[in-house]
């Protein structure tokens, strides 16, 4: 505690005074223009590694990053959700995951979780959709490696939770709002985003400048449409569809987590 006390004094005589004005202003209301969802890991810091400012991002974090469905549970994850696009009308929103996540670890071996720590066991169970494709689709894959992959699916599955709110389906119909999938490495510094057109995680700098592909993951085109470039335009009309890169080979198998009633019926909007 003698650090964090020493801190809070340097903060108060250090940086809140050189930016008195900025936090007048933020007395007044908040503005930020990024939802940002991620883990409850003490070695996540969004504003850090985003350089964000005080105000700029509006963060909900637990373990593991889960966003349970809509009406799945009366958690503030949701209230927190409606908040930030119906009050605050934030249009982007992430989900970063990030290497090494303990909650992720739980989920491969739940098994263990439920004498030990029986309230984690309890909330992991909401993230019991990453765990049935993980074990449906990766039986081949084992140790760090299944861990990864296990994180990368994890924030697509979120991704397509946050799809099933009516406020987000609203705003993505009306092409006023934008979802992204991050993983954060703990180790170096670098994150990968989910690219919808190559179904894939990519460097974020390199992601159009012919990136190399991380992980051998390939959604359900209608989902990773929706996620990323999305269908529709604003007005409701149908986009040409985009031209997979050449380097993307088209016959990989896509892991089917909507059927294409759902996903027209949650991704798309009633016509």
């Amino acid at each position: 505690m003698k650090k964090i006390i020493e801190g809070l004094h340097r903060f108060q005589a250090g940086y809140f005074e050189s930016h008195k004005d900025l936090f007048e202003q933020l007395s007044h209301g908040q503005h930020p223009r990024i939802l940002f969802i991620t883990c409850s890991d003490s070695r996540i810091d969004p504003n850090l590694i985003t350089q964000a400012n005080v105000g700029e991002l509006f963060v909900i974090r637990n373990a593991g990053n889960i966003i349970p469905p809509f009406g799945a549970t009366n958690g503030g994850e949701g209230a927190s959700v409606e908040y930030a696009i119906a009050a605050l009308d934030i249009e982007q929103v992430i989900v970063c995951g990030h290497s090494h996540c303990g909650a992720m670890k739980g989920l491969l071996k739940m098994s263990k979780l439920a004498d030990k720590m029986p309230l984690v066991y309890e909330w992991l169970k909401q993230a019991e959709a990453t765990r049935r494709l993980i074990i449906d689709n990766y039986s081949h894959v084992e140790g760090e490696e299944l861990l990864q992959i296990t994180v990368a699916e994890n924030v697509l599955t979120q991704l397509e939770n946050l799809s099933t709110y009516p406020i987000i389906r609203s705003r993505l119909h009306q092409g006023r709002l934008s979802l992204h999938g991050w993983i954060y490495s703990i180790e170096t510094g670098e994150v990968l985003t989910y690219d919808p057109i190559a179904h894939d995680f990519v460097n974020l700098e390199s992601r159009t400048n012919n990136p190399e592909y991380i992980y051998n993951l390939h959604p359900s085109c209608s989902v990773s449409q929706s996620i990323g470039c999305g269908i529709y335009d604003v007005n409701g009309e149908k986009k040409q569809p985009q031209t997979i890169p050449e380097s993307i080979n088209p016959n990989l198998p896509r892991s089917n987590r909507l059927s294409q009633e759902q996903a027209e019926r949650i991704y798309r909007g009633s016509r």
